[in-house]
């Protein structure tokens, strides 16, 4: 189990996962810690997703196993700067309540403001459902995405991804719900 903790890394990032104790310093708003304990600078911004982490959290305390699907602070490799984070919504669902999300994991990303439109979150993906693939041999990605957000649904569309659903999320609002199956699009 200890390799699929382990960084992913991609040609320009370090996708590292933040772990218990950077999880608690970045919710208790110390970030001096938090960068300690990641070994990388973290931006002011990242305290936005407190969200992300805060489900994290919760998602932990009920299953152990969801560890290694947890969030992963976006790493500049050249700079061990976190210049985003990305996260698995829970592990690879086999009682899924609609056919479509049935042995798949749904995937979120932010990429902080000045480090959009680089090919990073693409980068970032790439990385996620390698890995995803290779230790847990998954092949079925969810991501869900507001209307409005054209930059994303393009990034969506362009890995193959494919409009499978719309749902209303509750802080969100209005979400499409892709997915991208690379067994079936093999």
């Amino acid at each position: 189990m200890s390799e699929v903790l382990n960084d992913i890394i991609t040609p320009r990032l370090i996708l590292r996962l933040l772990g218990e104790e950077v999880t608690s310093a970045c919710l208790d708003n110390n970030l001096e810690t938090a960068q300690q304990l990641l070994h990388a600078a973290i931006p002011a911004e990242f305290l936005s997703e407190l969200n992300s982490l805060q489900n994290d959290r919760r998602q932990l305390q009920e299953d152990p196993a969801y560890r290694p699907w947890a969030s992963r602070a976006i790493l500049l490799k050249d700079e061990m700067k976190t210049i985003g984070l990305v996260r698995f919504h829970s592990s690879p669902d086999l009682q899924a309540d609609k056919p479509y999300r049935k042995g798949s994991v749904e995937l979120g990303y932010h990429i902080f403001s000045d480090y959009r439109r680089k090919g990073y979150a693409r980068e970032t993906i790439l990385g996620l459902i390698d890995w995803a693939a290779e230790h847990f041999s998954v092949h079925r990605f969810i991501v869900s995405i507001s209307p409005e957000n054209l930059p994303s649904l393009e990034l969506a569309r362009s890995f193959g991804f494919i409009k499978t659903d719309e749902v209303m999320d509750e802080i969100d609002g209005l979400e499409y719900v892709y997915l991208l199956d690379r067994q079936h699009n093999a």
